[in-house]
Formats: C-alpha cells, sequence, structure tokens
C-alpha cells in the first residue's frame, strides 16, 4: 500500500489537493477532521485539555469551546504547542488504526492530509509527501476571503512553520499561486509521475 502525505500551511489549498483524491474514491485521513472527533462531545481528549486549560476551555454541550480556546492559544504559543500535542496524540492513534484496516484490505492508495507534518506517525509513514505552497500575500488574501480578520491570519500563519520548512519536506512541492484549475493540472501531472508511473491508478 502506497501511503501519500499532504501538507502545507493554512491558506495553501492543502484541502483543494487532498479534495482532489476524495473526489476519484481515494481514502483521506485528515487530521483536522479527526481533531473534531477527538474534542466533539465526549471525544477523547478533552479531559486532558480541560487539565490545561481551565473548565472553560468546554462548552456547555460538552465539547471543545473553540472560540475560547482559540483566543487562549494563538497569542501564546506554549499553550499551542501544549493543546496540539495533546490532541495530535490521539489523531495520530486514530490515523495509524486506519492504515493498519487500509493495508488489511489491500488498499494500494490512502492519503493523508496533516497541516502539521510531525516526525512520528506522518513523516515516518508516507512513502511520499506533497507539500502544499503558496505565497504569504495570496495565503492572506484567501483567508481573508474565508471570513477571518487580517491580522489574526497573520497571527495564525506566523504559529505555523515557514513556507521554506514545509518545502524541505516534500518529495513534490505543489506551487499553489494561481487558479484551482492551474492547480488540478499540477496534481494532474504529479499524480501521473509519481502515482501512475507506480501502477496506482485513480
Amino acid at each position: 500500500m502506497f501511503v501519500l502525505g499532504i501538507t502545507g500551511g493554512i491558506g495553501t489549498g492543502k484541502s483543494t489537493v487532498s479534495g482532489y483524491f476524495r473526489d476519484r474514491g481515494v481514502q483521506v485521513l485528515d487530521a483536522d477532521e479527526i481533531s473534531r472527533q477527538v474534542t466533539d462531545v465526549n471525544g477523547v481528549a478533552l479531559p486532558e485539555i480541560a487539565e490545561l486549560l481551565g473548565n472553560r476551555a468546554i462548552n456547555a454541550r460538552g465539547s471543545l469551546n473553540r472560540s475560547y480556546v482559540a483566543s487562549l492559544v494563538f497569542t501564546e504559543k506554549k499553550k499551542l504547542d501544549q493543546l496540539s500535542a495533546i490532541v495530535h496524540k490521539y489523531v495520530l492513534s486514530t490515523i495509524a488504526e486506519e492504515i493498519a484496516k487500509a493495508a488489511e484490505k489491500k488498499v494500494k492508495l490512502i492519503v493523508l492530509d496533516v497541516p502539521i507534518p510531525v516526525k512520528h506517525g506522518f513523516v515516518d509513514v508516507c512513502n511520499q509527501i506533497w507539500v502544499v505552497s503558496a505565497d504569504d500575500e495570496i495565503r492572506l488574501d484567501r483567508l481573508v476571503l474565508r471570513g477571518l480578520e487580517r491580522d489574526d491570519a497573520r497571527r495564525r500563519m506566523a504559529m505555523q512553520m515557514t513556507r521554506e520548512e514545509y518545502e524541505e519536506l516534500g518529495d513534490v512541492i505543489l506551487v499553489n499561486d494561481g487558479t484551482i484549475d492551474e492547480l488540478y493540472g499540477k496534481i494532474d501531472e504529479a499524480v501521473k509521475q509519481e502515482l501512475n508511473e507506480r501502477g496506482i491508478r485513480l
């Protein structure tokens, strides 16, 4: 089984790339989606998060109080790192379980969509990593279009790795400074070169 990792900073278009594979019937393990599951009502990560950030971190529904947590962690790097470590632990164990299930079923290709490319549980399990990259100003414009304030978008970008740090990890770099059609063309080319050549057809 070929494990393809897709990563990139906020606003680069990483979700568009993983969506390309999902639309073609490939199983995509989305770390953000899994992190929402582990922090939803009765989520396995909640007790540790409440211990770190206090009971206000859990809302009346019994799930993560995202707006309160965001107000804390996006201005304090240490707390963000601690919160990330808790959530990642549960996200990565879920990913490992799903990869094992897919391997049992003799699946040819599985895609991991991970915004923070940790070494253990992502880099070390991927056969190849594709990094989605874009100019910082273009990323900012996209995030503003999504409804974020420009300063908030800048802060969130600053909390992540730099463009260069992401690109150093990539076996394939997909530069997404243009249109979605242009990005799809680049993905088509990478699929042909990297996957079709290995006998993997979508």
